[in-house]
């Protein structure tokens, strides 16, 4: 059985603090439909999906654009069962991420967690069938978020990343990986990782995915459906083709009543701040919130350069005003090119509500704070906002980290808190000689000898102090030389020891952050096969996504 503890992280986001602990209800005015601890909550939000069916998309539609895309990627059989339940108007739990080097960070297997546990919990309360969807977002354009992962090496902590190709500045999903790119990145992989049962096998997996995959967002597809096929979990690329044509009618909305839109983003921002909070994502006047691939950059029907919009002069520009398009333009783009178009972080969520009758969307502690900001957009088009689910989080304390730190008394707040702090006074509690001190009385021994020899020299003749005070510098200088050295013979004596710090601090709290935000899976697979990932499923739900500490 697992072993686990609950911690409270520090939080830089005050305003999805409170809507999690429900410490201001004021907040309701931001987020309608309740909280994902209340079964009514979860009621509600169902049986309103209900009557708003006709607001949405074909769930026909989606559905068939679901099952193309995850039957490119491997889809199992409990995935195309819970396509076919999408297609009959099956309600969904959805989260997303930016399609990551083999995963990117830690958090994102637990963003797939917490969906797939949250749906089970909801299908419980409900008696109904609530499906697990997982949202790529492809259409993202930020390489260098997208790009690498962090492994822990002999060498400390060892970023390995994929080289962006020359070429536009285009989507995630549209931006090519050569097979030898593939080939050189898995190369350092294996270098990195630790023989194990399970290397050859993660090996293997990547290898075979690296030969079909066109995109990091294809890599991320398939290691997504290969870890998480068996539960359900089904996959969605914002930049599919398939489904943005799906989108076409709510894109056109966008653009044809994007005033009204802007208004209701300002208006939210300004109920945000009269309630004392910051928004979280800029709101710029007159940016229509909406992305264009540069259609003069296309070749064999792929876009260009990714822009984002502004409104100005009655149609829309890009931020320089190289470039410009009537509305009457963009109307037809997203009616007969809809694949130019793609969302930003202000317009997603609704998109995402028009595709699925969306009973809750898990979210991390940013997420949750910009989303405070798009209730009057789901207003406008007549829509609710879902139920927003904290996205559960973890740190993954492995059975050789948790002897170690029996082994030096540490807790896990003191690696989070106190860890510099902890490790020097150990170090020093080692010193059975009193390295510090004896050296220290030393000096103050000298100094107290020497220094009146300084001042007879001074008196003898006028330039010989400073001559005397500098050569009494240069004796107490060799004498801190010797001093260090001394300590760092010390120190190389407990090496092992301190090896064993440095692996405590860089497997829970690496580089002074939590663990999710700076490891990657493959190390994990690499120790355990899924077994990690199973026993995180076990868990139980945790609706306020509370931290915890997973002793594996």
């Amino acid at each position: 059985m697992t072993s686990t503890n609950f911690y409270e992280l520090p939080s830089s986001q005050p305003l999805s603090e409170a809507y999690v602990k429900q410490t201001d209800r004021r907040l309701d005015a931001l987020f309608h439909s309740g909280h994902p601890a209340s079964d009514e909550s979860w009621r509600s939000r169902s049986a309103r999906l209900d009557s708003m069916k006709q607001q949405r998309a074909a769930s026909a539609d989606v559905a068939e654009a679901l099952r193309r895309y995850n039957e490119r990627i491997g889809m199992s059989s409990e995935t195309a069962a819970n396509i076919d339940a999408i297609g009959q108007g099956a309600q969904v739990i959805i989260g997303g991420q930016q399609a990551g080097l083999w995963t990117g960070p830690l958090l994102v297997i637990h963003k797939a967690v917490t969906i797939i546990s949250a749906a089970k919990h909801a299908s419980n309360v409900l008696g109904r069938e609530i499906i697990p969807v997982f949202w790529i977002a492809g259409e993202d354009h930020d390489w260098d978020e997208a790009n690498h992962i962090t492994v822990i090496s002999e060498q400390g902590l060892r970023k390995l990343a994929v080289a962006r190709p020359e070429g536009p500045r285009t989507s995630v999903s549209r931006t090519g990986v050569a097979p030898e790119v593939w080939e050189a990145s898995i190369a350092d992989l294996d270098a990195m990782l630790t023989g194990s049962e399970f290397k050859e096998p993660l090996l293997s997996k990547l290898r075979e995915i690296s030969g079909s995959a066109r995109s990091l967002s294809d890599s991320f597809a398939h290691l997504m459906t290969w870890l998480f096929g068996e539960y359900g979990l089904v996959l969605i690329d914002a930049d599919d083709a398939a489904i943005r044509a799906v989108e076409g009618p709510m894109f056109r909305r966008m653009i044809a009543e994007n005033d009204a839109l802007e208004a209701a983003y300002a208006a939210a921002g300004d109920k945000i701040a009269a309630l004392g909070y910051r928004t979280q994502a800029a709101f710029t006047p007159h940016c229509a919130n909406l992305f264009l691939f540069r259609p003069e950059d296309s070749s064999a029907g792929m876009a260009g350069d990714r822009v984002l919009l502004y409104k100005r002069e009655g149609g829309f520009t890009d931020k320089r005003g190289d470039s410009f398009w009537s509305t009457d333009e963009l109307l037809s783009i997203a009616e007969l090119r809809p694949h130019l178009l793609s969302n930003n972080v202000l317009t997603r969520p609704v998109m995402q509500d028009y595709l699925f009758p969306v009973l809750a969307a898990v979210l991390g502690a940013g997420e949750l704070a910009y989303w405070a900001q798009i209730g009057e957009a789901f207003h406008h088009f007549g829509m609710e906002m879902p139920i927003l689910a904290p996205r559960m989080s973890f740190t993954l304390v492995e059975g050789t980290i948790a002897k170690h730190m029996m082994k030096y008394d540490l807790s896990f707040d003191d690696v989070i808190e106190r860890f510099e702090e902890r490790r020097q006074q150990w170090l020093t509690a080692q010193d059975r000689f009193d390295i510090a001190g004896r050296f220290g009385a030393a000096k103050r021994e000298f100094e107290s000898l020497y220094s009146p020899l300084v001042e007879l020299a001074g008196e003898v003749q006028a330039g010989l102090a400073a001559l005397g005070a500098t050569n009494m510098n240069k004796i107490l200088e060799q004498i801190d030389f010797l001093q260090y050295r001394t300590q760092d013979a010390l120190r190389k004596s407990h090496d092992a020891s301190l090896r064993r710090w440095e692996r405590i601090g860089l497997a829970i709290w690496p580089g002074g952050k939590p663990q999710e935000r700076v490891l990657n899976m493959t190390a994990y697979y690499n120790r355990y096969g899924t077994d990690w990932i199973t026993k995180l499923l076990a868990l139980p739900y945790v609706p306020s996504g509370e931290h915890q500490v997973v002793y594996l």
